[in-house]
């Protein structure tokens, strides 16, 4: 089958989007698939306006443009993108949706108009901007066209589901993640020892910036804090960002800075030592569609406190293998009692080393992504004719939800 997968985002930016969408661009073209990526992000060698580059086999077109603050998007993508996939030979086109996807949108508009079997992965959490979304009824046009829905968790299919309403059937198409990798260097290890004076090693990875909501978390710290005042532990945050300063100075204004650390960005190995000689993991989003830095920390044998409305959901299980909490107070009280009670901690962490996710390993999201084209063939056959393409000189913005 030859695919073209969408994304708006793609290295080297750094994001869950980026990340994913480029294994899955390596695995599905190890599975004797054949697989082009066209990006509106602007290759680290500036490259851009339609040059292709190949990247470990797999070509990559950059159709973004130079704009300010580096942000991945071109107004006047559709031309392009309508010669490059009517003359590709595509099976079908995987975009890739994020709250806001300007190119991925156009890309998608195309496909519709020249009749290219597509499906959808919403990699987002809809929040306020659903009703949005819903006023345009891009949604249900691009469904009756026979644009197949998926999304990345539960939680972030459900809103979607609602803008589709009874037209289709909103799957679940899970992130994948290489189990041997993350979860093989640490089955069966026993829990790592406690630091000096029984200290118990809280981590966790994150961009710093508002969505991860770093800066709340510090509040609940603080609350941990107070909970368990004579038991010890240490937090070391990992990643980078812009609140990076507002950070270190909640920590000097808090008198925080004695135990907890700023550890940077890191590389995978790192993160992977790192998380081996932990005993903690926390996931502070609230609209985080999956999480894939939270599965990471899970397989490496760490319990995984979060939040309800994230989906995190789709690797713990709440009071098995971490705690899925309601609210910030609960999500302090789940981490306070992990952190005071040793025997529970160890439960969960034998439970995260001697059972894997194989579900999320990619070998089954391969299967499964191979499943969402064949339903789009299928959606695509049942269709509506598609309408007729937009005459010369009067091409919609690449922004425009549907036609």
């Amino acid at each position: 089958m030859k695919i073209a997968l969408v994304s708006d985002c793609y290295l080297p930016r750094l994001g869950g989007i980026e990340v994913q969408v480029r294994d899955l661009a390596h695995q599905l073209a190890a599975a004797g698939h054949r697989v082009e990526v066209f990006t509106a992000t602007v290759g680290a060698d500036g490259a851009r306006r339609g040059r292709v580059e190949v990247v470990d086999g797999v070509p990559v077109h950059r159709l973004g443009i130079r704009e300010p603050f580096g942000f991945p998007v071109n107004p006047v993508a559709e031309s392009v993108l309508r010669r490059r996939l009517g003359d590709g030979g595509f099976d079908v086109a995987h975009v890739h949706m994020g709250v806001v996807s300007p190119f991925t949108v156009a890309a998608t508009n195309v496909a519709r108009e020249m009749g290219l079997p597509a499906t959808m992965t919403w990699h987002c959490m809809l929040a306020m901007a659903g009703p949005l979304i819903g006023l345009t009824g891009a949604v249900p046009r691009w469904v009756r066209d026979g644009v197949s829905m998926n999304a990345v968790s539960s939680v972030a299919a459900r809103p979607v589901q609602r803008l589709v309403g009874g037209r289709g059937q909103v799957r679940v198409l899970p992130n994948g993640i290489d189990v041997e990798r993350w979860w093989g260097p640490t089955a069966g290890a026993p829990v790592p020892p406690l630091g000096p004076g029984g200290r118990v090693e809280i981590v966790t990875a994150m961009r710093l910036v508002e969505r991860k909501r770093p800066l709340p978390m510090l509040d609940v710290l603080r609350q941990v804090r107070a909970l368990v005042p004579d038991t010890p532990f240490r937090v070391t945050i990992l990643g980078d960002g812009r609140l990076r300063g507002r950070i270190q100075a909640y920590l000097r204004r808090h008198a925080m800075e004695s135990w907890v650390r700023l550890g940077g960005r890191v590389s995978r190995e790192t993160l992977l030592e790192r998380y081996a000689s932990s005993h903690l993991y926390v996931s502070p989003a609230k609209l985080e569609s999956f999480g894939i830095a939270a599965l990471e920390a899970r397989c490496t044998g760490l319990p995984v406190v979060g939040l309800s409305t994230n989906g995190a959901g789709e690797f713990v299980h709440d009071g098995v293998n971490g705690f899925l909490a309601r609210d910030d107070q609960a999500m302090a009280r789940a981490i306070g009692r992990l952190v005071a009670d040793h025997d529970l901690r160890d439960r969960m962490h034998l439970h995260n080393v001697t059972v894997a996710p194989t579900e999320l390993d990619w070998s089954n999201v391969v299967r499964l992504t191979v499943q969402e084209y064949e339903r789009a063939l299928v959606a695509h056959r049942h269709a509506l004719p598609a309408p007729a393409p937009a005459p010369a000189g009067g091409e919609r913005p690449a922004g425009a939800l549907g036609a």
